[in-house]
């Protein structure tokens, strides 16, 4: 355990027995002023009729309403009461840090640097200040709970960037998100022996496997998720989500055990790379994420989500008071493929303008995602004023066939206007397409447990060998994911040897979904080698979604294989092998798609 935290705690146990202030006045029945800094008792239960500040020492300050209080420390918030309860108990508690538990922020002072009332409830807006930025509570008289957001002054090149709760594992028994709800595992359960990689473990029956993992979801989507109990309930609301990075297939871990001390652990990863090859962002001074809510409750998932929907539906927040938040605009516009069709369903992606990096890599300002209707008309809504580049990729349904993307920079989002970028034209590709395997969307769904709940080694249920035969199997036969050493072979007819110069200059596609190194395959046109996709050179990159749970989508990649069909194809049976060279447990590749055109 921390040694600050060691003495925070010690610290607030032993101000909590003393009933009054240095000046005899209990802080929570001193008044209705909210920008006092009063210095005394830490309180056990809530008497205070407005939001408050109070401040203990240098390194210790307590905040809350008249419904709940936590006493901050100079890294970790302890104690924090509602309902009579300390909700901590003996966990960590809350705090904010980067690059995974590396780097904890540390607080140098409190302060309130706004205060005001909307819609008849007083506000104070209460900033932590750090070397790398400020940590802000907003807090309401009335709320059970406080809108966070942090502004960034000094934070690193990084990736991960995260605040967080750990909470007492006896008043927060069970997780959720909006994929599972489910106990959290008990701590016995978490046996050394059985340990089979980082945050994973055999269960103690042999059953299957306990990791933290498994409760993870898609962050473009997620409505509330947090963890509770009878009585108890502490839920994050994120409504706002371009602060985040990554695209729609930006997935993030949410709420787990942790396995070292028991706790309860809600996360709130505002820049996160868990199923990524990387994402390293330098941020401008100023960047903002946030605000979201946090919200406490007795448990209920029924008034989470209703509080949920209130909150969506408040977004963005017209109590903050911020000119680069308030400043937005929209965006309109339609897609329509270079061969006559709507570009029905697409996924549509605003990011950086000419960028140089994949829209799930994108981290350092702010990003936005939609879906096309079924004529290709999207629109994105409340866009921070900037410029932007549009992309746009197959969705999958009526466009399932489109292997391009689309990029339209310069996008210039002006405040209270819409830029209507008009009809759009997305070229897709003009040959002829002699098979495909799977939907192009930039996912494993179709495919054999492609999509199924997160779980652990799932991929250890696909086949050695497989045999694809085009016009016979169907997307299902085609496992989501390969990992034994063995041949995955796509088998189809042509009615002639190709002739003509252009039928010989074939190419196949391959999408991935996902991949996880430690794997290697050569692939084979009727039995000669035409390509290979390898960790070796080139350099196939690592991103841990296959082994940490994920059946859906890791991070995308996509490959091009160019050969002289003439010399290799012929009329009659033909095939494409996948043949895995080099294999390691859990590991290998995600599927997408495989297209075959000329």
């Amino acid at each position: 355990m921390d040694e600050d935290r060691i003495y925070t705690r010690r610290y607030a146990l032993h101000v909590r027995d003393s009933p009054t202030s240095m000046d005899g006045v209990h802080p929570l029945t001193a008044g209705p002023s909210i920008d006092t800094t009063l210095v005394g008792a830490v309180p056990t239960k809530s008497h205070a009729t407005s939001p408050f500040l109070s401040q203990v020492d240098n390194q210790t300050w307590i905040i809350g309403n008249e419904l709940w209080n936590l006493t901050q420390g100079p890294k970790y918030g302890v104690q924090l009461f509602y309902k009579d309860h300390d909700c901590v108990g003996d966990a960590v508690g809350h705090y904010v840090s980067y690059n995974g538990a590396a780097s904890d922020l540390g607080w140098t002072s409190a302060s309130i640097v706004k205060q005001g009332s909307y819609r008849g409830a007083d506000y104070i807006d209460v900033a932590f200040t750090a070397v790398e930025g400020e940590m802000h509570w907003v807090i309401f008289s009335g709320l059970a709970g406080a809108y966070q957001y942090f502004v960034n002054h000094a934070l690193p090149v990084l990736g991960e960037f995260r605040t967080l709760w750990r909470l007492d594992n006896t008043t927060f028994p069970r997780g959720k998100t909006n994929l599972k709800d489910e106990a959290l595992p008990p701590l016995s359960d978490y046996i050394a022996q059985n340990k089979v990689q980082d945050e994973t473990w055999l269960r103690p029956d042999g059953s299957g496997y306990i990791t933290k993992y498994d409760l993870t979801d898609w962050i473009r989507t997620q409505t509330y998720y947090g963890v509770y109990g009878d009585g108890f309930g502490s839920w994050y609301i994120n409504p706002g989500k371009d602060y985040y990075n990554g695209n729609h297939l930006k997935q993030e871990l949410m709420v787990h055990r942790e396995s070292a001390t028991g706790d309860a652990v809600q996360l709130n990863m505002i820049h996160g790379t868990h199923f990524m090859v990387s994402s390293s962002d330098v941020f401008p001074d100023g960047k903002m994420w946030g605000p979201w809510l946090w919200y406490l409750n007795d448990g209920s998932k029924e008034d989470a989500a209703k509080k949920s929907k209130k909150e969506f539906a408040s977004w963005p927040y017209k109590w903050f008071e911020d000119e680069a938040y308030q400043s937005r605009g929209s965006v309109t516009g339609q897609l329509v493929l270079s061969d006559g069709r709507p570009a029905a369903n697409a996924a549509v992606f605003l990011g950086d303008n000419n960028p140089n990096k994949t829209a799930l890599d994108m981290g350092s300002d702010y990003y936005y995602t939609s879906y096309a209707d079924a004529r290709g008309r999207f629109e994105f809504e409340d866009v921070r004023t900037a410029h932007y580049g549009l992309q746009a990729w197959s969705n999958g349904s009526k466009i399932a066939d489109v292997t391009t993307s689309f990029l339209h920079n310069d996008v210039v989002v002006t405040k209270s206007r819409n830029t209507n970028l008009g009809s759009l034209k997305w070229n897709v590709s003009k040959k002829t397409k002699i098979f495909q395997v799977g939907d192009f969307d930039r996912t494993s769904y179709g495919f054999q447990y492609g999509g199924a709940p997160n779980q652990h080694a799932l991929i250890a249920s696909c086949p050695n060998n497989l045999v694809y035969r085009v016009g016979y199997s169907k997307t299902s036969d085609w496992c989501f994911g390969q990992t034994y050493l063995g041949n995955w072979t796509i088998s189809f007819d042509l009615p002639d040897t190709p002739k003509n110069a252009a039928a010989r200059n074939a190419t196949l596609i391959v999408s991935l979904a996902g991949y996880s190194s430690g794997a290697s395959s050569i692939i084979l046109a009727n039995g000669e080698q035409i390509g290979n996709l390898t960790s070796g050179v080139p350099r196939l990159l690592n991103d841990p979604s296959l082994y940490r749970s994920m059946t859906s989508a890791g991070e995308w990649r996509y490959f091009e294989f160019e050969f002289n069909a003439g010399n290799v194809l012929k009329g009659g049976a033909n095939d494409v092998t996948f043949q895995m060279t080099r294999n390691t447990t859990w590991h290998g590749f995600m599927w997408d798609s495989v297209v075959l055109e000329w």
